[in-house]
C-alpha cells in the first residue's frame, strides 16, 4: 500500500491534491469532457491561515467541493469563467435573424455600453445577484441613465444569463430581480391631453398658414389610435375606401444610417383591421385628393403608394411627424399664453385609447383597436384617468340620468 502524501503540516493529501515548493495548494481534475483543469488556494482547509502578504480566497477543499457539487449537478466547471461581455455577445448571436432591425440596433447600443464598463470583464460565475443590482444602480447614480436606457441594458443581460443557466454555464440568473424595486423610476409618462387641449391643437393647425397641410395626418392620429410607424407605413393599397377600413400589417421604420425599411407590426395584435369612422373617412379622402407623389413612385421593400412625401421625394418617417408636432406647439406657446404641453404622435395615440375608455367601450374591443397583445396594458389607460376624467364622466352620467328622468315625465303626461 503507497504511503499517502502529506503537506508541509504533515497533513494527509487526498487525491487529486498536492502543494507546490511555494506552499500553494493544488488540485487536479478532470470536468465532464474529460478536460484537464487544475485550481489553487493558500489554504488547505477553512481553519488554514491566509500567508501573509497573499490575498483571501477560499481553501482548497472548500472549491473541491463546489466543483464537485457543479459536476454532480452537470453544471459546466469552465463555462462560468466567460466573460459578462462575451456572454451577452454569445446571446446577441444566437439572436441573429430572429429579432427585427430595431432590436439589433438596440444591441449594438447595448454592447457599447457594457465595453465601457469594468462589469463587462467579470466572469459570469463571478457575478451575483448583488454584484448585478449595484451595477444597474450605478448605472443610475453614477452614469445619470435614465430608467427607460437601463430597462433596455437589463433586457438584454436577463435573457443573456438566462442562456448561461440553460447551458449550465451557472446555477442562477442574477439579474432576476424587479427592476422597479432597484431604481428610482424617472421616466416621463406619455400622459393624454383633454379633449380641450386636442381641439385647441387641431383648430391651431387648421388655422396656420404652413402646418394646415399636415392638419388630417394629424387629425387621423387622434382619432384611429395608430402607431406613427404603422401611419408613415400606410399606402394607397392599405385604404379600403369602398368599405371604409383601414388595413394595419406593416410599419414603415429608420435605420440610424437613413435606410428605410418595412417590418411586420410590433406584434401580432397589431395586425388589424380599422374601421374608419366619417371625419377620419373624409381625411383620408382629402389626403388621397392631394397626395403628389413623384414621377416614379419610391419603392421599399416591395411597398409602394406612401401617402406623404418629404421634401427629397421620399416617404415620410416617424421622425418627420415628431419634429411637425414639436414645432406646431412651440409656434402656438410663443403666440397664446394659454400653453399646451408636449405633444407628441404617441400622445396622440394614448389621448384616442383614453377618449375611448372614457366613452364606455369595453376593454377587449379597445384592446383590438390598439393593437395590444396583452389586456393589462389596455386596462392600464383605465387606471389613469385623471379628476378631469372624472369630472367630465360625472356629468355625462348626469346628464344622461336628467334626460331619462325627463323622459319619464312626458311618458307620465302623455
Amino acid at each position: 500500500m503507497s504511503e499517502k502524501r502529506k503537506d508541509n503540516k504533515n497533513r494527509n493529501l487526498e487525491k487529486g491534491e498536492s502543494q507546490r515548493p511555494d506552499g500553494r495548494y493544488m488540485y487536479k481534475y478532470l470536468d465532464a469532457l474529460k478536460k484537464p483543469h487544475c485550481i489553487y488556494s493558500w489554504r488547505l482547509t477553512p481553519k488554514d491561515e491566509v500567508p501573509a502578504g497573499k490575498k483571501y480566497d477560499l481553501s482548497l477543499r472548500e472549491k473541491i467541493r463546489q466543483i464537485q457539487k457543479d459536476l454532480d449537478d452537470g453544471i459546466q466547471t469552465d463555462g462560468g469563467k466567460m466573460t459578462v461581455l462575451e456572454l451577452v455577445k454569445k446571446y446577441i448571436k444566437s439572436q441573429s435573424g430572429l429579432v427585427k432591425p430595431t432590436t439589433e440596433a438596440g444591441y449594438k447600443t447595448v454592447v457599447n455600453i457594457l465595453s465601457t464598463k469594468p462589469f463587462s470583464q467579470l466572469a459570469i460565475k463571478d457575478v451575483r445577484c448583488s454584484t448585478a443590482r449595484d451595477f444597474i444602480k450605478d448605472l443610475q447614480k453614477k452614469d445619470k441613465r435614465s430608467y427607460s436606457s437601463i430597462h433596455s441594458i437589463r433586457g438584454v443581460l436577463r435573457p443573456a444569463f438566462a442562456m448561461a443557466v440553460e447551458d449550465d454555464f451557472i446555477r442562477k440568473n442574477p439579474f432576476n430581480f424587479e427592476l422597479a424595486k432597484v431604481l428610482i423610476n424617472d421616466s416621463i409618462t406619455r400622459e393624454a391631453i383633454s379633449k380641450a387641449q386636442m381641439r385647441k391643437l387641431l383648430e391651431f393647425v387648421k388655422a396656420d398658414k404652413h402646418f394646415s397641410k399636415y392638419y388630417d395626418g394629424i387629425y387621423i392620429l387622434f382619432h384611429t389610435g395608430l402607431r406613427i410607424s404603422e401611419f408613415v407605413g400606410l399606402t394607397v393599397n392599405d385604404l379600403d375606401m369602398e368599405n371604409r377600413v383601414i388595413n394595419v400589417n406593416h410599419q414603415l421604420q429608420r435605420k440610424s444610417d437613413g435606410t428605410k425599411y418595412i417590418e411586420s407590426t410590433k406584434t401580432k395584435s397589431g395586425t388589424r383591421t380599422l374601421p374608419m369612422e366619417n371625419d377620419v373617412f373624409e381625411c383620408f379622402q382629402r389626403i388621397l385628393a392631394n397626395r403628389k407623389p413623384p414621377e416614379v413612385e419610391p419603392v421599399i421593400d416591395g411597398y409602394s403608394g406612401f401617402l406623404y412625401f418629404d421634401k427629397d421625394e421620399r416617404p415620410m418617417v416617424a421622425m418627420h411627424w415628431e419634429k411637425y408636432f414639436q414645432h406646431i406647439v412651440e409656434k402656438h406657446n410663443k403666440i397664446y399664453k394659454d400653453e399646451l404641453p408636449k405633444i407628441t404622435p404617441h400622445v396622440c395615440r394614448h389621448t384616442y385609447c383614453t377618449n375611448k375608455a372614457m366613452n364606455g367601450m369595453s376593454p377587449k374591443t379597445l384592446q383590438y383597436l390598439m393593437g395590444h397583445s396583452e389586456i393589462g396594458v389596455t386596462m392600464n389607460t383605465y387606471t389613469h384617468l385623471g379628476l378631469e376624467n372624472a369630472w367630465d364622466e360625472l356629468q355625462r352620467m348626469e346628464l344622461q340620468l336628467s334626460q331619462k328622468e325627463l323622459g319619464l315625465k312626458l311618458i307620465k303626461t302623455a
